[in-house]
This record gives structure tokens, sequence and C-alpha cells, in this order.
């Protein structure tokens, strides 16, 4: 057991997690060295805890009995304990074990937590915890013994969404878990995850009380800066200056240490150098502080030791129960008039508003803060999260979905912490509120080396732009733009179509904003004859009836109203856009009182209206009150038409089917399964591609159609093979090293005899030969001639942050030059098939281009959903193509001609 236990790293299994109080607590493995103190946890026990665990009265463990049961292999058995504290303070308060039964994919489980941590979730979170774990080792099933008046560990199994079935016999329950993920286990683990963010971020935003530590009376430092805004927006609750060098600090009482403060403390913000941010934050976590905003920079994102001294802090935080927000960053602001937070060193409070907005950089958040200020836009909260050590953007998003105050999303990001579950949590989000984000880094310093197509088309910024566009999330590439989209949003209803009208006194800036309008995918519909009519009655002779509706200088408040008038009344208009020149003749402020009394009755109507109007930018009390709602006005036809664009989309995607992923019942994992193993321990080495007969075979268990093909190793072999088969065929070289086999000529199509294979055969060995690569060439594969068709690539690529990456687009040899793919995140839905398909230019090619006949393109949809399935099932598939996939006329399917698998 020494031997093998030397082998596993145990760090893997250790883990932070939040409970649904807010509270988080350490998970790690139980250790030899824990007998004691799982001795001291078992006699804090109450007797009745003792009793349902033990089945049986018990004063004390043993030294044996402890010894026995910290002794584990961490394979067939395997202990998980909570801790709480740090260092000689470190005390059990829960454990969660399995033994694997013998000779059984099946083990015994066992769950105990400490009466005063009951309550809290830390049960449920040790079996999601141990579940994963045993399910990598094979195991399949968890079974336990379990009293009957034990009701909470029988409902903690059923409320955890694994199948449970239980059989009682004289006051035991024997229960048998199923711990394979499904659905219903996702959706239990997703709403956990949200009622434990919500309990967290509480304590930042709405906290009871707040010692700022290293509180400062010098004027011009983040700690002085930090106390004063604290002070000047009057937070309700009690502030603690904590400064061992003060005895006052802003007239305020100060103290030596947190542990000194008489009340209680719910906030902890932190401003001292780097080396005392632990120690303080131990202190906190002995004081009972719940929450920590660790300003002080010189962590992770300075790397090496800065990086391993922020892990420490991380593992002190959950320790104690604590969440943390940062290191290096910015701090918190709550707008709510109740809270009055402003616990950043930044001199600007932004009024209150429906957008909230997490920034991962502490620096560009005070530029942010001036910016939305200065166009008047109010915030409901603004968090700026820095390292990002615990608290993430899917906390905030979490907290901020059911956030009455809260009606936009803004982020800007630098990095994903957990891409994939980001993804999850923003997707059912978005649904309801818009998510603006804008990404750093989009640009890739170097392109990773890959051995597949899909590999080499493959990058980081495709897989971001992957999972914006599936989780409807609305992508800007500038701050500006990320503003410019929240001000549409948030003050106007998302548009319900493409279709503009816009309105102008000066030709110039209408034509400019139709170009910028049509080059963005709005339409600019003519206008109807009745509209026309109806125009022609109230503006001068020189107007311009079409879209856009010029009216000329002339035009005055009156006019202005009568045509929005009309086109509110219109319903194939669904937004207007009004621009205003001001010239010298009309009174500015009265065209915009006009425009401004129409709002109310387009915003009824659901229609979007924007405007350019003076030059001005942002939101304006001449353009809307509080009351009435605001116009968003914009200077550039450009930047109007951007975000109208941007919005569209985000409206296209909340009222489009969210789609469903099929399930396919004429699969056969097993065999796969077989197939996988088999060439794993056929070598040591990693990865490793599958032989063509192997890949062959797996396509075929999950009904992916291939083209009839023989492996051959010499000429007679092709011979016989090209018989079997039925000519015409082809023969490809089949070699482990060569990857393009076009490169080397090792392609021979449409032969019709055998002595045509025989020729082709030694033709493909000389050439080899001459280019001193005949020792690469392992055979030939024949394989029948398939009729023409479109040729489309299908393939898969490993994402170390996002996960399987799956592609669609134009294919055979051109791939990689043209580019012509698409790219979506696993797992794949029926509708993100159909998109996958129809977002590439080949689409018109299957579509039927100038006379020639439509290809099979529900084949297709289901081809991709087939490899969706195949790698869900089969996570070892490190790399995938299929390249060429003839797509045939519809309804007579495809087939795929080459593939490529390699397993990791």
């Amino acid at each position: 057991m020494e031997g093998n236990t030397a082998k596993i790293n145990l760090e893997q299994y250790r883990i932070g997690v939040t409970l649904k109080d807010g509270s988080s607590i350490l998970f790690r493995p139980i250790r030899k060295d824990d007998e004691g103190r799982l001795i001291d946890f078992v006699s804090r026990l109450s007797p009745n805890s003792v009793y349902l665990r033990f089945h049986r009265a018990m004063d004390r463990l043993s030294r044996e009995q402890a010894q026995q049961l910290c002794n584990v292999d961490y394979e067939n058995t395997f202990a998980l304990t909570a801790v709480h504290g740090e260092g000689e303070e470190e005390k059990i308060v829960a454990v969660g074990r399995y033994a694997r039964l013998e000779n059984s994919d099946a083990a015994d489980v066992a769950f105990t937590v400490e009466d005063k941590y009951q309550g809290k979730g830390i049960g449920t979170r040790l079996l999601e915890q141990l579940a994963q774990i045993a399910r990598s080792k094979g195991i399949r099933r968890f079974e336990g013994l379990i009293l009957g008046q034990n009701r909470e560990m029988i409902k903690l199994l059923h409320d955890s969404g694994f199948q449970v079935e239980q059989e009682l016999e004289q006051g035991i329950y024997h229960m048998v878990m199923n711990i394979a993920p499904t659905p219903l286990v996702a959706e239990s683990y997703a709403n956990r995850e949200k009622a434990a963010a919500l309990a967290a971020l509480r304590v930042f935003l709405k906290p009871s009380s707040i010692a700022v530590i290293g509180a400062s009376r010098r004027t011009g430092t983040i700690g002085n800066q930090l106390f004063h805004n604290l002070l000047l927006r009057g937070f309700p609750g009690p502030v603690y200056p904590v400064n061992p060098n003060a005895a006052v600090v802003a007239s305020v009482k100060a103290y030596p240490s947190i542990l000194e403060i008489p009340g209680e403390v719910d906030l902890a913000l932190v401003v001292v150098p780097a080396d005392l941010v632990q120690s303080m934050v131990e202190q906190c976590g002995r004081k009972g502080v719940r929450g920590i905003v660790v300003i002080s920079a010189g962590f992770g994102e300075s790397g090496g030791a800065g990086a391993e001294k922020q892990k420490q802090l991380l593992e002190v935080t959950r320790r104690y129960g604590m969440r943390m927000v940062g290191p290096n960053c910015m701090g918190v602001i709550n707008t709510d008039p109740e809270v009055n937070l402003n616990a950043t060193f930044a001199p600007v409070f932004p009024p209150p508003g429906n957008i909230a907005m997490c920034s991962q950089s502490g620096a560009l958040g005070l530029a942010i803060l001036e910016y939305a200020k200065s166009l008047n836009l109010g915030l409901s909260s603004f968090i700026s999260i820095g390292n990002r050590a615990d608290v993430s953007n899917n906390d905030l998003i979490q907290y901020w979905e059911d956030d009455p105050a809260t009606k936009i999303i803004l982020l800007y990001l630098e990095s994903f912490g957990d891409p994939r579950e980001f993804g999850r949590v923003a997707r059912r989000v978005a649904a309801a509120k818009p998510i603006v984000v804008v990404k750093s880094g989009r640009t890739a310093a170097g392109k990773r080396a890959a051995a597949s197509h899909t590999g080499a088309l493959a990058s980081a910024e495709v897989a971001s732009e992957a999972l914006f566009r599936q989780a409807g999330i609305i992508r800007v590439d500038t701050l500006e733009e990320l503003f410019d989209v929240a001000n549409l949003l948030s003050h106007q209803p998302i548009p319900r179509g493409r279709r503009v009208a816009v309105l102008t006194n000066g030709g110039g800036p209408g034509i400019m904003t139709a170009d910028a309008c049509s080059s963005r995918g709005l339409e600019l519909p003519l206008l109807s004859e009745k509209t026309v009519s109806r125009l022609k009655k109230i503006l001068p002779r020189g107007a311009a009836l079409t879209n856009p509706v010029d009216m000329t200088a002339e035009a005055g408040k009156d006019e202005y109203r009568k045509v929005l008038k009309i086109f509110l009344e219109e319903d194939y208009i669904d937004i207007v856009i009004v621009i205003f020149i001001p010239p010298i003749a009309n009174r500015p402020e009265e065209v915009a009182r006009a425009i401004r009394e129409m709002a109310p009755a387009f915003r009824r109507q659901g229609k979007t209206v924007v405007a350019s109007f003076l030059g001005a930018r942002g939101i304006s009390w001449e353009l809307g009150s509080k009351e009435e709602g605001y116009i968003p006005s914009f200077i550039f036809p450009e930047a109007t038409a951007t975000v109208l664009a941007k919005a569209c989309e985000y409206g296209d995607w909340v009222k489009k089917p969210k789609g469903t992923i099929p399930r396919l019942e004429d699969t056969n994992k097993e065999k796969v399964e077989e197939i996988i193993q088999k060439a794993l321990s056929s070598t040591p080495g990693r990865p490793i591609w599958l032989e063509a007969s192997a890949t062959l075979e797996l396509l075929q268990h999950y009904g992916i159609r291939t083209a009839p093909s023989r492996l051959a190793v010499t000429v007679g072999q092709a011979a016989l093979a090209a018989r079997e088969i039925g000519f015409p065929v082809a023969i490809k070289l089949l070699s482990r090293t060569i990857t393009h086999k076009t490169e080397v000529g090792g392609v021979k199509v449409n032969l019709k005899s055998e002595s045509e294979v025989e020729q082709a055969f030694l033709e493909l060995r000389e050439h080899l030969s001459r280019l001193g690569r005949a020792a690469e060439m392992q055979g030939v594969i024949v394989q029948k001639m398939v009729p023409s068709g479109i040729e489309v690539i299908v393939g898969v690529t490993q994402d170390p942050s996002f996960g399987p990456l799956l592609m669609f687009g134009l294919g055979g040899i051109y791939a990689e030059l043209f580019k012509d793919v698409a790219f979506r995140l696993h797992p794949l839905t029926d509708i993100d098939s159909q998109e996958m398909v129809r977002s590439v230019k080949t689409y018109e090619l299957l579509k039927g281009w100038r006379g020639s006949p439509p290809s099979d393109i529900s084949s297709l949809e289901k081809l991709l959903c087939r490899v969706s399935a195949l790698i869900e099932d089969h996570p070892r598939i490190a790399e995938l193509d299929l390249n060429p996939v003839i797509v045939q006329e519809e309804g007579k399917g495809y087939q795929v001609v080459d593939a490529r698998i390699l397993i990791g």
C-alpha cells in the first residue's frame, strides 16, 4: 500500500467548495497522521450522530479504529475529509469514504458531518466529489446501510440527482446509487452552485459591517481613499479601521488588530503589503469574518513566488470558511440607496442604474467608472475581481441573475477560469438578461503544431467565439462598444426584428447610416405606398420619401413628431434611427422634446428608437427622463449600426429554440471502448493514432457511414481487395507517420482493373523510395470509389481549457487553405448542428449552386450529432478528422472517405 500511495498525486483531490450558506470549506484526502484529528472529530459528535453513523453507541474511537479508518489506498478505498482551521488548529469536521466491494464495480459508502456543521450542505458536496473520484477508479455504484430514522441522509441521497434504489428490512434501508452523471445530476448540481453563489455574494454586496485592514491617515494612499469612500457614501453599518500605528483614522477609533474589534465583522478589506496579507487573513478567519476583499497586489499576476503565495492565501480562506475577492483588485460597489457601498479606492461613485459590471482589471476599473459616469449610465453594482483566485465571473453572473436591480450584465475578461462552467451558467442567464463581454487577448502569439486539419484550424480565439455564440453572449471588440451596447439595452427594448427606418434632416448622414446598417446585416425596407402618401402630406416638396427619409434642413419639431407617429404605426418597421443635425433656423431643444415625447409610445409597442442628436453621446435629459425612458444617442452612424446589429443578434438568439441533444439508440459503446483499450495496451506511447482498420470499425459502431475499404500490405493483397470490393477503386497510402497523403502522391483514384491497382501500388512504393521514405509505407487502403458530391470536413480537437471543439466546413485538400469552417463547443444540440452547416460559405454549394442538385444536408446534421455523441461517450478521443466526407444528393446520404482518430 505504501508503494501505491507514493505514486498518487493527492493534491488533485484537494479542493475548496462553496456551501449553501455562502461559506467555503476545504476538502482533502485523509492521511495517516489524521488519527488524532479523527478521534477528536468523533468525540465531538453527539450520541445520536455516532449512533446513526456506526449503528451503535460508542464513547470514543479507539486508536486502532482510527488507524484503520485512516489507512486507505486511494484507489479501492478512499476517504475525503472536510477541514477547518490552520496548522495546530486544523480539525476534521466531516468525512466521506468509500470501500470497493470485492471483485465488483460497486463500493460501500458512508458520510459523517459534525453536528455544528450540519445543514450547510457539506454531506452533499462530499458525495459529489466522492462520486467523481470513484468513477475515475471504475466504480459505478455506491451502496450503504442506513438506519430508518436517519432521514437527513436518505434525503441527501435522493436530492443528489443520482438514481437511487432502496429496500427496507428490519428498520434498515439498503441503498443502491448509480453514480453515473445524468441531466438530473447536472441540474441538481447547478441549483446548488447557484444557491451557494447567491449566499456568498451577499456578504460582499450587502455586508452588515466592514473592517479596513490597512486603513491609513495619510492622504493619497489606497488605505486612506478606501476608508474615506466608505464613510463618504454613508454606508449604514459600522466601519472599523485596523491600523496598529494609529489610534484614530478619519475621526474613527482604530484597532491594532481585527481580533480586538468588539463587534462582529462581516467583510474585511485588506490593503497591506503582500507579505503581510496571509497573516491578516488568518486573523480574519479566527475572528469569524465571512468575506475578504484583497486589494493588495504581488500575487498570481507577478508569477513564480507570487503565484505560490496566492495559492497559500486561497487555502487559508477555505480552511476558515471564507470567500475572497481578489487579490490585486479594486474592490466592490453597490449603488443601492439602502447599502451605499463604495469599497473601492476610486474617486468616482456611479449613479444608480440597472447595469452590473465585473472587471478583471483593477486599473481599468478606474477608467471604466469614469467613462460610465461621463455617459450618464447608472450601475447597480460593480466588482473588480483581479486575479479571481476565488470569487469568479460565474459566481457574479449567478448573483446578478436574481438581482432585481440588474437588467444588463457587463464583463471585461482577460481570461476564463472554467470556460465550460462559464458557458453553462451564461447560457441560462443570457436567456433572461443580456450579457455583454469584451475579452482581451484575441490574437495568439503563436499557433500550436497540430497533426490534424481540425487541430490546425482551431485556436483559443475560435473556442472563445464558439462559447460566446452558443451561450448567447454579446461579444464586443472595445470598451467603447461595451458601453454603447449597454446604453441601448439599458434604455430600449431588444429589437423585435432587423427592419430599420432612418429619419434625418440631412441627406449625407442618412446615407452613411443606411450604408452602415446594410453592411452589418440590418434591413432598410422600402416604404409602402400608404406610408409615402402620408409623408407627402406633412413634408416639404424637396423631401426624399425613400428610406432614409430626408426631411431637409427645414424640418422642425412638428415634422419629427408627425413622421415618428407614422413610423410607430407601421408594422413593417422594427427600429427607428433619428438623426438631427442642428441648422441655424431650428431650436434643438424643441426637436429633442418632440422626439422624447414619442419615446413612451414606441416603448409600449416594443419598437427600438436610437438617435444621433447634436453630437451627443450616452444619455441626456433632453432625450428622455427616468419616468419616460431615455433614447440613447450615438455620434457616428457606424456606432449606431454596430450596436443595433449586436442587439438584433442577441434578440434572434433569445427567440430561437434552444434545441435538444439527440439520444442515439444504435451505438455500441462497449465495442468502441474495447477498440480504444486494445490500442492503448499495444504501445506505451501517448497519444497514439488508431490503425486504419480500427478507425473504420470504431466509426461504424456509431452509425457513421464509411466507404467500403480493405487493408492491403502486398501488391497481391491489393488486387484481391479491389476485386472483392468491386471496381472502380482508389488506393491510399497507409502510414503511421505521413499525415497528409496527397503531399507525397499517396492517393491513386479511379482504378478500373486489377492490373491498374497493381501498377498504382508499385508506382507509389517507388515514388516513396525516391523520396527516401519507403520505410514509412505500411501498405495501402483499397477503397470503393464514391459517387461524386460536395467534399466537407467534420472534426474534433480537444482544447485544454474549453474541452472538445467540433468543426464543420469545406473539406478535401483545401480545408486549411480556404478555412471555410465553423466551430462549436461540445455537446451539440440539433439546433447547433443545423447552425454549423448553415454558417459556412460551403452551405451555398450544399443547397444547390447554379442548377446543381441539393445535397443531403439533414444527413450531415445527423453526422455532427453522432460525432458529438462519440466524444461524449469516449473522452479519450483527443482528435478526429473525417476528411473528406462526400455529401451526395438529397436522400442519398454521405460517405466518409478518409478518417483519422488520435487517442490520448
